[in-house]
């Protein structure tokens, strides 16, 4: 029986929203800006740096040099707790940490995040990836956000950095259809995808 689902999703797809309609008609609990919230609370920090770093890349520059940087307060005599960067890879390790302590507990939805894959070998974990046409994706971002600048580069980017995420902090593809018990396309409808979804928690059993 399945406890636990997490959600993949293109930008502009839908699927934040399809995760929370799942989520509230399961009475679960929706892990997608709480679980920023509750990172932010174990990494003592405030919730708008969390976001700044969410499902991001730290620069090259950084990655390079942290271990050195991380070395130098060490030796300025810096207590080890207290010389934690904040930054995305210690938001990463974070938000894993997040993951792994729901899913264990059970009735939750876990958005993004590199969840498919932390959750990979958990049985009891359902994973769903959320894709779209591209002409309804830049009409949903359109009419969510209305942003200034090409709406059209916006997704392209915002799915690049996903992609990197994944890659980098898990080893893997983020569009492997290996990692995911299910890929649905929004273009069915949102509450179509969603009852498909709620189909397969309540059959107990992967669906394909």
């Amino acid at each position: 029986m399945f406890r636990a689902i997490t959600v993949s999703r293109e930008y502009g797809s839908g699927g934040g929203m399809i995760a929370r309609a799942v989520a509230e008609k399961l009475g679960w609990e929706l892990l997608d800006r709480a679980l920023i919230a509750e990172v932010a609370r174990i990494a003592q920090v405030d919730a708008e740096s969390v976001v700044r770093y969410d499902e991001h890349v730290d620069s090259w520059w950084h990655r390079l040099y942290r271990g050195g940087l991380l070395s130098f307060t060490l030796a300025a005599g810096i207590a080890p707790g207290d010389a934690q960067f904040c930054d995305a890879e210690t938001m990463a390790d974070f938000a894993k940490q997040v993951m792994i302590k729901a899913a264990e507990r059970g009735g939750c939805v876990i958005v993004g995040r590199g969840a498919q894959c932390v959750l990979q070998d958990y049985e009891d974990v359902l994973h769903v990836f959320i894709y779209a046409p591209w002409t309804e994706r830049v009409r949903r971002v359109w009419t969510r956000a209305a942003p200034n600048g090409d709406i059209e580069e916006l997704i392209r980017a915002t799915d690049d950095e996903r992609a990197r995420y994944i890659r980098l902090y898990y080893g893997c593809d983020w569009k492997d259809p290996h990692l995911y018990h299910m890929m649905l396309s929004s273009e069915l409808g949102s509450e179509q995808v969603a009852s498909m979804i709620l189909e397969a928690v309540n059959a107990g059993v992967p669906a394909w």
